[in-house]
This record gives structure tokens, sequence and C-alpha cells, in this order.
């Protein structure tokens, strides 16, 4: 991530149209939590142990779990079939079922996320090598790009429709890229914005209270290479969350009891899973993992991300606590 773009907008939460002034938008926010509530005191009282499952797409080299799961279990992630090729996407449930997703034409597909109305969003490249965001909702794709940017993408939806993306400084979003954060609301009204000091930033989830989870650059660099910080925006008031003593902090995903979930790099330079909830971190790998990074977390503290073992081969993950 490089140079500064643009400053936050106020405005920006008022996410989707002042949702919090407007009583005609605050029911369906509040029936959605009741009814998440409801689910995470059933979860609660199962007394359920920590678990680890290894998940592999039939036949893949590489296999990663990107967001979700939603509520009803299903997550969403990436496979290739040969190391260094292009990535397809897949769709996978609670039961251990796939089912494929790849944008017609793309030359590449990467689902980020799932909500409970099983829509997903994601990002694509076209046949120029140009990304763009996507929404998979009942069948059909429709294309979502960031207005004049360059290249764009989705990185979360939540239960009422309210997205999170970045748009990037080059065609393909890659690691050489300046990404910048922005939410779009159900009426379809873009905010960009940026942490306050940060030279670049990537959300990852916007949650059903409207809450962004992300990471930020206050280096010029590009992607985070050597350095990222977890930013948490509500209602306008951003905070700034670090894994103590971590080399650099990534942010994968936050839920709607504002716990954050991602990856931390010790001193040695070492990647681990962590869990932030009310300020008491939690480190965790996959067991005999030589490196771990959790990428989502739904309102049941069910985590989800990706693996390498010990013999260098990379696999996704779900670990239900």
């Amino acid at each position: 991530m490089l140079a500064s773009h643009t400053a936050f907008r106020m405005r920006a939460f008022s996410l989707i149209d002042g949702l919090e002034k407007n009583s005609m938008n605050k029911l369906p926010r509040f029936v959605a939590m009741c009814a998440i509530a409801t689910a995470f005191s059933s979860f609660a009282s199962a007394s359920r142990l920590a678990a680890f499952t290894q998940v592999d797409y039939p036949g893949a080299a590489v296999t990663e779990i990107a967001g979700g799961p939603n509520l009803q279990g299903t997550s969403v992630g990436i496979y290739t079939l040969i190391l260094g090729g292009p990535n397809h996407g897949f769709l996978r449930t609670a039961k251990g079922a796939f089912m494929p997703i790849d944008v017609p034409g793309a030359t590449g597909t990467t689902p980020t996320f799932i909500n409970v109305e099983g829509v997903i969003v994601g990002s694509y490249l076209d046949s120029t090598g140009t990304s763009h965001g996507f929404v998979f909702n009942k069948g059909i794709y429709t294309t979502v790009s960031y207005p004049g940017a360059l290249a764009s993408g989705l990185s979360s939806i939540n239960d009422l429709g309210e997205m999170s993306g970045f748009y990037c400084s080059d065609l393909a979003c890659d690691s050489s890229a300046v990404f910048h954060s922005f939410v779009l609301s159900r009426t379809g009204v873009f905010t960009s914005f940026d942490p306050p000091g940060a030279t670049g930033s990537e959300p990852s989830t916007v949650s059903l209270l409207g809450v962004v989870v992300g990471s930020y650059d206050t280096i010029e660099e590009p992607t985070c290479t050597t350095q990222c910080l977890v930013y948490v925006l509500s209602q306008g008031r951003y905070a700034t969350l670090s894994y103590p003593g971590a080399l650099f902090t990534f942010a994968g995903g936050g839920n709607v009891w504002n716990a954050v979930t991602g990856i931390y790099f010790d001193s040695s330079g070492n990647g681990h899973g962590f869990l932030e909830n009310n300020g008491i971190y939690t480190s965790f790998d996959y067991p005999g993992a030589s490196f771990t990074e959790a990428t989502g977390i739904n309102a049941l503290g069910v985590t989800v991300g990706v693996f390498i073992d010990s013999e260098g081969n990379e696999h996704g993950f779900v670990r239900t606590p």
C-alpha cells in the first residue's frame, strides 16, 4: 500500500443512508440481531470443545477458505489445480459438500464472503487481467466496480446487503498495488475511506451493525509486507488493534459481537492465527502447522482460514470453539 488517497468522510457511517437515524431501517437490523442472538444462545449451551477440521477441495493442489462461515456453516474459498495456477472459487456446506464457483469468462475467481441468505461476494480477473468485484445471488453473477478506479473487489456482504470492498492502483489488485477501503450501501452508494495517517487500507468485513474491520499501513509500501495494523471503524470512530509483541497484525474478519480474527507474525517471522475479543487476545495454530491464518469468524465464534503443513502444502480449515 502506497500513497494516501482520500480522507475519511464523516458521513461514511451513516452506513447505508443513515440507518442509525432512520427508524424504518432499524427494524430489519434489530430482527436480524435477535435471530443471531437466539442462535448464539443455543450454540453456547451446547458446551462444545474447540476442534479443527481440515478442508481440501477434491483434486486441488492448494485450498484456502477465504470467508464465512455463515450461520448455516457454509463457507467459501479458492482452490488451484496446480501450484501457481489460476484461482477457482468454491462453496462448502457444513456437511462438507462442495460446489464450484467461477465467474463466466473470468481468468480467476476469488469468493471472499457468504451471508446468511447465501449471497456470495468476491473478486474476479477479466480477460485483460483487471480485477472486478462480483455478487453471486441465486445463480446470477453481477459485476460491481468502484467508480473511476483502475480495479476493485468486494470483501464482504452482511445480512442486510451492505458490502465492503477495496479499489487499487493497478489492474490486477496484486501484491504491488496500493489498496483503499470502501463500503457500499444497499441503495448503491459508495463511500471510500482510509484510517487517519494510513498510506493505504483494505477492509475485511462489515458487520450487521455497520462496523468495518480491516487493515492499514502507515509507511509507504504495498500490502503490509513488513508492517500492518488492524482498524475497527464504528460510528465514525477508529480503533487500532495489534497483537501484543507482533511484527505486524492483519485482520481476517470480524463478527457482530465485535470479535476480530486474523493473523499476526511473531518476532521470528512465524504466522499465527489470533482472536481478539474485548481486549483479550488468543493465539492459535492448526495442529502441526508451520503457518496459520484466520480469514473469517461468524456470530457463533466459528473461525475459518488457511494453514501450511510441515511439508509445505496449503489447506483450508474450520475451527469450532
